[in-house]
């Protein structure tokens, strides 16, 4: 694995577009090509408290998560996403990037090699809901985001990560 600073991270920040409502603060983090095929993703993960592992893909569709940040690190092959709703970015993802999405962003797959997969997981193990932007569930999910506290951890990086460099607590 790289020293954070031999990583080159990437930021993106998409505004709210009535439908998903993204972070009010926080930008997306990409941490590019900061893992290799012989770091075990997981146990990093699990060592900064982003508990709650799991490994697949993407969805298909828009969605993100009200109640909580999500990290996703890229295992192998590669992907195509949207990222911040309809309105959003396309990011392509590959083996050895990791993804932070706070709360709110939302997330989709459009295109994944065959042999695309990340890990994904949680500050805290925390539980997480699945929310795709119905208008009916949108003032109790925007509440929910700004309840989100910022990590203990930078999930890579631990208590000194980039990560705080980027988010910092908001009001």
């Amino acid at each position: 694995m790289k020293s954070p600073d031999e990583v080159h991270i990437e930021t993106l920040t998409v505004k709210d577009d009535g439908t998903i409502p993204n972070h009010p603060s926080f930008p997306v983090l990409i941490y590019k090509q900061t893992t290799t095929g012989s770091d075990d993703v997981k146990a990093l993960f699990n060592t900064n408290n982003w508990l709650g592992a799991w490994k697949g893909s993407v969805f298909k569709y828009h969605h993100y998560h009200s109640n909580s940040h999500e990290v996703l690190g890229c295992v192998s092959g590669s992907a195509l996403l949207h990222i911040g709703g309809e309105q959003g970015s396309q990011l392509n993802i590959k083996n050895g990037d990791i993804l932070i999405l706070p709360a709110g962003y939302g997330h989709k797959l459009i295109e994944q090699s065959e042999d695309f997969a990340v890990i994904g997981a949680y500050p805290n193990g925390s539980d997480y809901d699945m929310c795709t932007g119905d208008p009916s569930e949108r003032p109790e999910k925007v509440d929910n985001i700004y309840q989100v506290p910022l990590p203990d951890y930078d999930p890579v990086f631990g208590s000194d990560g980039p990560l705080f460099s980027y988010w910092t607590n908001f009001s």
